[in-house]
């Protein structure tokens, strides 16, 4: 196999849209956990990115998401943690990649006293466009949770073990 400096350029590109990608999702996650609003927003594609969480009605833009997500995961007392691992991103062409995720959630939402545990697993499909990278579409499914309600005195007593909710918060 013959390296050409061509060559070595390529690979080199796709690593650096690798790192992109993944410094994508990180942001769009730390964005999410810090309530950056403005932060969410900046990494979903602006026209027709689709968002479709299990447990969550289904968006075909990220207006409608923001605002969803500032109204419920932007309020005092909820606290949240994402935990991105197993990436496995594949380039689809020049300008576009598929991603899976798995992700390890926790919430604590004092309101209502409840503090939930939850595996996600989410596939995105990302795009450049204006030279940057963008979620493009992601979607995600729950396989399993724990969910625990606090009492006044600090015990916790288990209300859902395993399947999820057929709805986030139910």
């Amino acid at each position: 196999m013959t390296v050409t400096l061509e060559s070595l350029a390529a690979r080199i590109a796709q690593l650096e849209d690798l790192e992109a990608i993944r410094q994508l999702k990180a942001r769009y996650l730390r964005g999410c956990d810090l309530k950056q609003v403005d932060v969410v927003r900046d990494t979903l594609l602006p026209k027709g990115a689709v968002i479709a969480y299990e447990g969550f009605p289904p968006f075909d833009d990220r207006e409608p998401f923001v605002e969803i997500f500032a109204a419920m995961g932007c309020q005092p007392g909820v606290y949240d943690i994402h935990h991105a691992t197993n990436s496995e991103i594949t380039f689809t062409g020049p300008d576009e990649a598929v991603g899976k995720w798995s992700l390890n959630f926790h919430s604590i939402i004092l309101a209502a006293r409840s503090v939930t545990h939850m595996g996600v697993e989410y596939e995105d499909r990302y795009v450049r466009e204006g030279g940057r990278w963008w979620i493009a579409e992601t979607r995600s499914r729950r396989p399993f949770c724990r969910i625990e309600q606090v009492d006044e005195a600090g015990h916790a007593v288990t209300i859902a073990l395993g399947d999820p909710p057929a709805a986030y918060g139910a």
